[in-house]
């Protein structure tokens, strides 16, 4: 959390939070002033001392996202939340019948970071599955709308750094001045996940079941078919180039060892592994690269990524009256 903060600070590069040393590949830092959220993660962690692969993944960055610290570097200008694939600002499990229960924060433990040190922190909301050209659109509309002409700093998780991307480079919109990008998790060209879903239900059936999504969740399907390696490589990036004028860094992450067996990203994580390398279950480290490359963070999924870890138990205590141990 601290790379991405620091990043977001006028538009200049992340300080380097851990380093790998050569001989033992240890990550460690020492432990600052901290305040717990839900699941504590632990400040040194140990590398395999053969793992060939670490060489490839730029600065190697131990997980941090369970925990907020006390201070931070005040950011200069507003900083923008750009959500992912099927995310949300905040998420209504009950709706409207019980009201009283609390929403899921996407951007929960990140925002609270940033609005402790009196940082401005606009989140935004664009269509969960639409495409990135929609998305991108809505994204603009939100930004025009909070920050009123005034300079961002974008932060975007996922696909979230494809609809920005295409918001800087192609929409272009007069109200919106960027600064700096920063993606985290971002498949910069695509996800081989992707490629093998399509591949494995085949052209006959994908229509049907963008039908059956449609119907069923209320929401398009067209981010789906983007986010391949083919679509991304062959036809976003060409037509996407980037400006100039804005700064962009990127975050990539990885699993250490397989998914645990009822992990949602075993299977993803395997296919991945096997075409691609080192991944955090949705996107590979290679595909997250995208301008100035940052670090990669070590042993955290796609979730995690934005302070997903644990999320439910702190959710199920807030309904309950009862503070995150």
């Amino acid at each position: 959390m601290r790379e991405l903060i620091r990043a977001c600070r006028l538009g200049t590069a992340a300080g380097t939070a851990a380093r790998v040393h050569a001989r033992n590949q240890t990550i460690c830092r020492p432990a600052p002033p901290q305040r717990r959220f839900g699941a504590y993660a632990p400040l040194c962690r140990q590398l395999p001392p053969t793992d060939a692969r670490i060489k490839d993944l730029g600065t190697a960055i131990a997980d941090e996202y369970a925990v907020l610290r006390d201070s931070y570097e005040t950011p200069e200008h507003p900083i923008v939340l750009a959500h992912g694939l099927l995310g949300f600002a905040e998420l209504k499990l009950a709706g409207s019948l019980l009201p009283g229960i609390p929403g899921i924060q996407y951007w929960r433990g990140i925002k609270e970071a940033l609005s402790a040190n009196h940082a401005e922190v606009i989140t935004t909301s664009v269509p969960p599955s639409g495409t990135i050209e929609k998305r991108a659109a809505k994204l603009a509309e939100d930004i025009e709308a909070q920050a009123r002409g005034r300079s961002v700093n974008i932060v975007a998780h996922s696909m979230g750094g494809l609809d920005a991307r295409y918001m800087i480079s192609q929409l272009q919109p007069a109200g919106v001045d960027v600064k700096s990008l920063v993606t985290v998790g971002t498949p910069h060209h695509g996800s081989p996940f992707a490629d093998f879903l399509i591949d494995e239900i085949g052209p006959h059936y994908l229509p049907r079941l963008y039908d059956l999504w449609e119907r069923t969740t209320g929401w398009e399907p067209g981010a789906f078919a983007q986010l391949t390696t083919r679509y991304m490589d062959q036809e976003f990036n060409p037509k996407t180039p980037d400006d100039p004028a804005v700064r962009y860094f990127s975050y990539g992450a990885m699993v250490r060892g397989k998914p645990p067996l009822l992990s949602p990203f075993r299977h993803s994580h395997r296919v991945i592994e096997e075409r691609e390398g080192p991944n955090d279950g949705l996107v590979s480290v290679e595909s997250s690269k995208w301008g100035t490359y940052k670090g990669t963070l070590l042993g955290v999924n796609h979730l995690d990524l934005i302070n997903w870890s644990n999320r439910l138990r702190f959710v199920v205590q807030k309904w309950m009256g009862r503070p995150p141990s």
